[in-house]
């Protein structure tokens, strides 16, 4: 994980941050061997980013694995990095997820936070409900936001399983970051979808 490449020209309003290699392979691991939800799975990354945690999926085993990003860009830094890992079958597309149609078993997600568009996060765990049987979600960790994701989630037919806390180290990403390394306290929501 710490050989995929980082976004050279991350964007600010699409808060992109390359999510570390050490909180991708926690959640990677509690998706598969603590709930089986990857290995022989139809896996979707919804804002994939640079392809951490689709490539990270295809190597434990996921069948079928489609990244989505908007940004070209990022898209193309995953498929390279797919193909230094040795993964040529995952299916990178560039799209708004809200284009994102079908069904797969889960769907994993280190979506915006909202920071600077506030809601984004909220339309990546919609859409996840809706394409997914199994999600993984990683939203800031906020005590308050925790009953909003609860109840969002149950509006659109799925269920909190269980709740991961976690800590992310983001290196200075932007001008405005100045801090050699920043912690960020996170949730990893996996969540069941009752439709």
């Amino acid at each position: 994980m710490e050989g995929v490449r980082p976004h050279p020209n991350p964007k600010e309003a699409l808060e992109q941050y390359t999510i570390p290699a050490r909180a991708a392979a926690e959640i990677l691991f509690i998706a598969q061997a603590i709930h089986g939800d990857l290995e022989g799975k139809s896996v979707a990354d919804l804002g994939c980013g640079t392809g951490r945690l689709s490539i990270g999926a295809a190597l434990l085993g996921a069948e079928f694995v489609v990244g989505v990003d908007i940004d070209p860009e990022a898209i193309a830094v995953a498929a390279r990095n797919g193909e230094s890992v040795g993964i040529r079958g995952i299916q990178w597309v560039v799209s708004d997820i809200s284009a994102l149609r079908g069904e797969f078993d889960t769907v994993i997600q280190n979506p915006p936070f909202g920071v600077r568009r506030r809601g984004a996060d909220r339309e990546f765990l919609e859409k996840a409900i809706e394409l997914g049987r199994v999600i993984y979600s990683l939203h800031k960790s906020d005590p308050d936001s925790r009953g909003f994701i609860k109840r969002l989630v149950e509006k659109h037919g799925g269920a909190v399983t269980h709740l991961y806390q976690m800590d992310m180290y983001i290196p200075p990403t932007f001008d405005f970051h100045v801090e050699r390394r920043h912690r960020v306290a996170v949730d990893l929501y996996r969540v069941v979808s009752r439709a």
